[in-house]
């Protein structure tokens, strides 16, 4: 009589346990997260943006970052307001360890705030925070019928200032006059320049054109009329809206100082709805 061996499969780790790996605050560059003026933006945006999602998710005491309305509609966790400061990019080479030591805290019933500390050899090259709310879309499939909705959050949460989620608030409220020296309502357009973004790389999986891409495609924009342009020190970028796949949208290069080396920009589709305001400051601008 001979028994029957079973083979079982090893147990993978748990979401959660994955969760918390992408969330160590060391990381190897290479490649991947570099440009030709050091530390990639956009990867950056797109890494910090993850983590925020996994903190948020941690946070709420999820499993996995799968955000749900009360009577089960996915729900997503936008982002909508962005600040880059004090950034020193160009020192950032490959092989270097980048750390980020991240915080999060919540700014309302609707907004989450994560602020993220980068350093490399313990040398500060730079502070981002991030501001999300949670939505959804009204009307399936439709990318302009997204619209904020409440999630259930956890008992006794004590809210915590955030100037960026003021400043959100003002300019999307139409109460903000000035931001980086210039004034916010837009002017008529001194440049603008058209892109066809593609369904392929510039949206994510919820099929929505990816936060991290608003700036990116500004960055094409400005380069193209300052190809001298030197590395972001500084930028804030205000989230009003999104489009559709096979949609044209437009950067609008609304005033710039030479002297100040500073940019006031807005993305918005071609029936001038504006979807963001960009304000950058970088080390040189010719």
């Amino acid at each position: 009589m001979s028994a029957a061996l079973l083979d079982f499969p090893p147990a993978g780790p748990s979401a959660r346990d994955l969760m918390e790996r992408a969330l160590d605050p060391h990381m190897l560059l290479g490649m991947p997260h570099l440009n030709g003026n050091g530390l990639s933006e956009t990867w950056l945006m797109k890494e910090l943006g993850h983590r925020h999602w996994l903190m948020l998710a941690c946070h709420l005491r999820l499993d996995n970052a799968d955000f749900r309305t009360a009577d089960g509609e996915e729900a997503y966790a936008a982002i909508c307001a962005t600040s880059l400061t004090d950034a020193r990019f160009d020192v950032v080479q490959a092989n270097d360890i980048l750390t980020i030591h991240s915080r999060l805290s919540a700014v309302s019933r609707t907004r989450t705030s994560t602020r993220h500390e980068l350093s490399i050899h313990g040398r500060s090259v730079g502070a981002v925070e991030l501001i999300s709310t949670f939505v959804h879309r009204t009307i399936k499939d439709n990318n302009h019928s997204i619209a904020r909705v409440t999630l259930p959050e956890p008992q006794g949460e004590r809210f915590q200032p955030s100037r960026l989620a003021e400043k959100d608030a003002d300019i999307r409220n139409g109460r903000s006059a000035t931001h980086f020296g210039f004034q916010v309502p837009a002017n008529k357009a001194l440049r603008a320049f058209q892109f066809d973004p593609s369904a392929s790389q510039e949206f994510n999986g919820a099929g929505l054109f990816y936060f991290a891409e608003y700036q990116a495609l500004a960055d094409r924009a400005l380069e193209n009329w300052f190809p001298r342009k030197g590395p972001v020190v500084r930028k804030d970028v205000f989230f009003l809206g999104n489009i559709e796949r096979n949609e044209s949208v437009f950067f609008d290069l609304i005033d710039y100082s030479d002297e100040q080396k500073t940019v006031h920009g807005q993305l918005r589709r071609e029936n001038g709805k504006v979807i963001a305001k960009i304000f950058g400051t970088w080390k040189s601008l010719c």
